[in-house]
């Protein structure tokens, strides 16, 4: 009977490990995603968009949460006159978020292969 026990225990940690390692993956996708899009309301095109996306990506680094991207983003909008409100970029990480799960997901091998 501890075996059984034994056995759950260490199957719900590798569930959670999995879960957290899907959840970071997404976040820091949906962060390139906003970020490209926040490129995109800046004028911003080509390699330097994904140049800006991958700095969306690191600023995130800093602190739990979103704080961190809204702070970047809203700086660099205001920085370049860009007329975007902090609620308009709120709802775009809010809809990117969605997308990037199902990228993630639809991309992600447990054994350790991201496709993507």
């Amino acid at each position: 009977m501890s075996d059984s026990f034994h056995d759950r225990e260490q199957s719900f940690e590798a569930k959670n490990k999995l879960d957290e390692e899907l959840k970071f993956k997404a976040e820091a996708r949906r962060n390139k995603l906003v970020g490209l899009w926040a490129a995109d309301k800046m004028g911003i095109e080509g390699a330097d968009a994904d140049a800006y996306a991958k700095a969306v990506v690191i600023s995130d680094l800093d602190e739990p949460g979103i704080e961190d991207v809204i702070r970047k983003v809203m700086g660099d909008f205001k920085e370049r006159n860009t007329n975007v409100s902090e609620d308009d970029l709120r709802a775009e990480m809010d809809r990117q978020m969605g997308v990037a799960t199902e990228q993630v997901k639809a991309n992600f091998d447990p054994l350790g292969k991201d496709h993507a």
